[in-house]
């Protein structure tokens, strides 16, 4: 048991350290605002997640967040940062849920990872309206609607806060999640579920 532990904890700080990484390589978006860009940083959390539970996932999260903090700083003010944050347990929490309730199969991975792009994609939506776009414009001094715009110069169609959610948090989040995640599958199931130097005790929280 000793052994599976460390075993564990180092196979985590592999998956932190590639997160962390992955997160500071940032590819920006046409017709996106600014501070939109994909990284896929969640592929470990993915593999994190299936292969030793929700501790494990929540760990490399936290962990990564801190590490680009760290060493490329912030251009949202922390405010960004603060919603990566808040958003882990909702990444974290309905996808286990739905997983371990399904058995923990192959469909259950699927159904588990839909959901999971539905209900980040439904929270990224409550946060900028209601928690960064606002703390931002706090921090920036400036109305609402003029940071809107300022960040989303690239996309005339946006100029408030609904046409912000629809045309950029909306589909920019269910890119770069469903992306994540199907990277995250792929590696997961071809990868580290067929290589013994990689196993650990599965599905453990």
């Amino acid at each position: 048991m000793k052994n599976w532990n460390v075993k564990k904890l180092v196979f985590t700080a592999m998956l932190t350290a590639v997160a962390g990484v992955l997160m500071s390589l940032e590819i920006s978006v046409p017709l996106m605002p600014v501070f939109y860009k994909i990284d896929f940083s969640d592929v470990p959390t993915v593999i994190a997640l299936f292969t030793m539970g929700p501790l494990s996932a929540t760990m490399v999260e936290i962990i990564k967040i801190l590490i680009k903090v760290l060493t490329v700083g912030t251009n949202t003010a922390y405010v960004g940062e603060l919603a990566n944050v808040l958003g882990v347990a909702v990444f974290v929490i309905p996808t286990w849920i739905v997983y371990t309730k399904m058995g923990k199969t192959n469909k259950a991975i699927f159904a588990s990872l839909v959901i999971g792009v539905l209900v980040r994609t439904a929270w990224a939506c409550f946060c900028n309206a209601y928690i960064t776009l606002p703390l931002y414009a706090k921090a920036m001094s400036m109305n609402l609607n003029d940071v809107i715009k300022a960040v989303s110069f690239a996309n005339g169609n946006i100029t408030n806060l609904r046409s912000f959610i629809m045309l950029a948090t909306i589909p920019f989040n269910i890119i770069k999640i469903s992306l994540n995640y199907i990277i995250g599958y792929v590696v997961y199931d071809h990868v580290v579920l067929k290589h013994t130097a990689f196993k650990v005790e599965r599905h453990t929280a």
